[in-house]
């Protein structure tokens, strides 16, 4: 649902990205409370008040995702949509980046690649562009940010919505406030169907979150990751045949450079997860076997008394209740 919003957004016009984007914050909190109070997800509130690094992790989230949605709106009403979908093609490269820069993480030989033809692609489209597509590096690198930040804060979804929507009403409000005592708001000069769009715009952006949640418990990690590059690629679609955007060949080539590094990371991640559960099923296996070794002993003995640790008769010894799990021997 994320790759079809250029339409919905299209469909706001005469609306500016601004006004847009005030109503999308305004109307995204009455839509998370309703959606926290069906859920009685309240918990985590009272915690959240008492931490102030956590509230100030959710502001800085907060206005970084704002940024986000308001480029992304004004790509749509500018005819970038493609370039927007660009920016989110890259995003994981720059996660990976940041990855390495910021949390010291190392990198598989493969990633290394990826992120170097991913580096590639940007160079070739900003001689595609004859400019730095700054509008897709900005896309990316605030979304990485916020999904950076969004892991020190250490909520769900949805209360991570409806605390970021919390910091985003009040600004929000006073904008539209503003906008309308200079006779610039749309909200109530262009009929009843508008503004019923304008006011939809929070249900538009809880509804995709939603649903991700609950594909989230029921899907693989590793089909996750998948489905993550459908919204861009619905994204580049829209903007190739609903918006009749132009693709010159050497924004293709940038392109195909993107997709390229993105199958090497996926084609990466797939045969490492597979490896893992291949180790976890090895270590399963041997802690499974030296089990039955020790039992087959056991039931071995034809004494009708064991000797224990202790030396002490007629009680029996005393088997490693943990240790032998798949769960510690794949620690081990």
């Amino acid at each position: 649902m994320w790759g079809l919003l250029p339409l919905y957004w299209a469909l706001l016009e005469p609306a500016g990205a601004t006004e847009v984007l005030a109503h999308r914050m305004v109307w995204s909190l009455p839509t998370a409370l309703v959606i926290l109070a069906a859920l009685r997800r309240w918990a985590w509130v009272r915690p959240l008040l008492r931490d102030p690094r956590r509230l100030g992790l959710i502001v800085l989230a907060a206005g970084l995702i704002s940024v986000n949605w308001g480029l992304f709106i004004w790509a749509v009403g500018t005819g970038k949509v493609i370039e927007a979908s660009l920016g989110y093609f890259i995003n994981p490269l720059i996660s990976i980046a940041f990855g390495v820069l910021l949390l010291r993480e190392r990198l598989r030989p493969a990633q290394w690649v990826a992120v170097g033809i991913g580096a590639l692609a940007v160079g070739v489209m900003t001689v595609a562009y004859g400019r730095l597509p700054w509008l897709s590096l900005v896309l990316a690198v605030t979304f990485a940010l916020y999904g950076l930040i969004k892991k020190g804060v250490r909520l769900d979804g949805v209360a991570s919505f409806g605390a970021e929507t919390a910091v985003q009403f009040l600004p929000a409000a006073a904008f539209l406030v503003f906008l309308g005592s200079r006779g610039e708001a749309t909200f109530a000069t262009e009929g009843t169907g508008h503004a019923l769009l304008l006011s939809l715009a929070g249900l538009a952006t809880a509804l995709p979150l939603i649903f991700f949640g609950g594909a989230a418990v029921r899907l693989p990690l590793s089909t996750i990751g998948l489905l993550q590059y459908l919204a861009p690629a619905s994204m580049f679609l829209l903007g190739l045949l609903a918006f009749d955007e132009e693709m010159p060949p050497e924004r293709w080539a940038g392109f195909l450079l993107v997709w390229a590094a993105l199958c090497l990371l996926t084609w990466d991640a797939l045969r490492t997860a597979r490896r893992s559960r291949a180790r976890l099923r090895a270590a399963a296996a041997a802690a499974s076997a030296r089990t039955s070794r020790t039992g087959g002993g056991k039931a071995g003995d034809s004494e009708p008394e064991e000797t224990g640790e202790t030396g002490e008769p007629g009680r029996r010894a005393d088997r490693p209740a943990v240790a032998g799990t798949p769960s510690d021997a794949a620690k081990g």
